[in-house]
C-alpha cells in the first residue's frame, strides 16, 4: 500500500484557543531534526520555503512550510542532493516521496508520518499509517520502534512549546487505544506462569499510563497472571493484594509522581509497609527514578531506566 505522503493532508489548522498553527525556525528544528542554520542557508540559496516575517522582522512558517520540509527530509535521507531537490518543481516533490516510500521499512520515516498526524489531528492518517505497520511488524516492534521514540520526541516537542497539550493528548489516546484493542486480543489466554503474579499501578495523581498499560500487554503475552489497576492508585490499596496472593511483583511508573520533596517517603513506606514478605517484589520504571535514593533499597526493588530493561529482565 503507497500512501506515505506527508502531503496528504493540505488543511489548515484553525486559528482556535491555544492549538499552534504557525511555527518558528526553532520547532521546525525541533521537528525535523535539521539546524536552523541550515533551514536558513537552503531558504536563502535554494527558495526552498517561503517564511512569513512578523513586524520584528522573525520568520516565522506555516504548516505548509512545515509539511514540505519534512517532505525535503524524506528525499534528503534517501540521498538526493539539496540541489536536486531545489531543481523540482514544487509538485514533483510529494510525486518523489511517494515513489521512494512504497514501503513503511524506516521507523523514523514512521515516525514523521505519524507526527505529521498529530499536527493535522487527523486520525485517519494516523489509522493508515499504523495499519501498514502492524501489517509488517508485530505489535511488539510497532510499538517499541515507532511509539516510544515517537512519545520521546512529541514529550521532547512540548517542552520546547513546540506543539500544545492538545497534539500530545491526541497521539496518545490514540496509542492508548491500540494497545488496550491488543490487549483485548490476547485477553483470553491461559495464564501458564504460577510462581508469581504481578500488579499494575500508577501512584496517586499520576495519570502517565501507555508504559504501564504495554508491561500488562507483554505479561499477558508471555503467560504471566497480571492485574491492571490503572491511574492514581493509593500506597493503601496495595495492601488487600497480599492477602490474596503469596508471591507479588508490583510494577509501576514515576513519570511525574512522587514529587522529589515526597520521594524519599514514599520509598520508605514501599520498604516497610508493602514489601514485608521476602518473596514479593517492586519494579519501578519513569524518569522520576532519577530522584530515588539506590543505596537505600532492598534488593526487593528493581528500577528499570526504560521499559527494554525491564522486558530484558523478564527473559531471565
Amino acid at each position: 500500500m503507497r500512501f506515505y505522503m506527508f502531503f496528504i493532508c493540505d488543511q489548515k489548522l484553525n486559528k482556535v484557543g491555544h492549538i499552534k498553527y504557525t511555527f518558528s525556525i526553532k520547532d521546525l528544528e525541533n521537528f525535523t531534526g535539521i539546524k536552523a542554520h541550515t533551514i536558513r542557508m537552503w531558504e536563502r540559496r535554494y527558495d526552498l520555503l517561503n517564511p512569513e516575517r512578523t513586524e520584528g522582522n522573525q520568520r516565522y512558517y506555516d504548516l505548509n512550510n512545515l509539511q514540505k520540509l519534512l517532505n525535503i527530509k524524506l528525499l534528503y535521507d534517501n540521498g538526493f542532493k539539496i540541489s536536486k531537490i531545489a531543481s523540482l518543481e514544487p509538485e514533483e516533490i510529494p510525486n518523489r516521496v511517494f515513489d521512494i516510500v512504497s514501503e513503511l521499512e524506516d521507523s523514523h520515516q514512521a515516525i514523521d508520518m505519524l507526527k505529521m498526524a498529530m499536527l493535522n489531528f487527523d486520525q485517519g492518517l494516523f489509522e493508515k499509517t499504523y495499519m501498514h505497520l502492524i501489517s509488517n511488524l508485530s505489535f511488539r516492534r510497532v510499538f517499541i520502534d515507532v511509539f516510544v521514540p515517537l512519545l520521546e520526541h512529541i514529550g521532547y516537542l512540548w517542552q520546547m512549546d513546540s506543539i500544545t497539550p492538545a497534539h500530545e493528548h491526541f497521539i496518545s489516546n490514540l496509542i492508548q487505544q491500540k494497545i488496550l484493542a491488543n490487549i483485548e486480543r490476547i485477553q483470553t489466554i491461559q495464564h501458564h506462569r504460577e510462581d508469581r503474579v504481578f500488579v499494575l499501578y500508577l501512584p496517586h495523581n499520576e495519570i502517565h499510563e501507555l508504559g504501564l498499560l504495554y508491561l500488562h500487554y507483554e505479561l499477558i503475552l508471555r503467560g504471566w497472571k497480571s492485574i491492571y489497576l490503572g491511574p492514581s492508585v493509593y500506597l493503601d490499596n496495595l495492601f488487600d493484594l497480599i492477602s490474596i496472593y503469596p508471591k507479588i511483583t508490583f510494577a509501576t511508573y514515576f513519570t511525574v509522581e512522587p514529587t522529589p520533596p515526597e520521594i524519599d517517603g514514599y520509598m520508605e513506606r514501599v520498604k516497610n509497609e508493602l514489601l514485608t514478605r521476602e518473596d514479593d517484589q517492586m519494579w519501578i520504571l519513569g524518569r522520576r527514578i532519577t530522584d530515588i535514593d539506590e543505596k537505600t533499597l532492598p534488593e526487593t526493588v528493581n528500577l528499570f531506566p526504560g521499559l527494554a530493561k525491564a522486558l530484558e529482565h523478564l527473559n531471565t
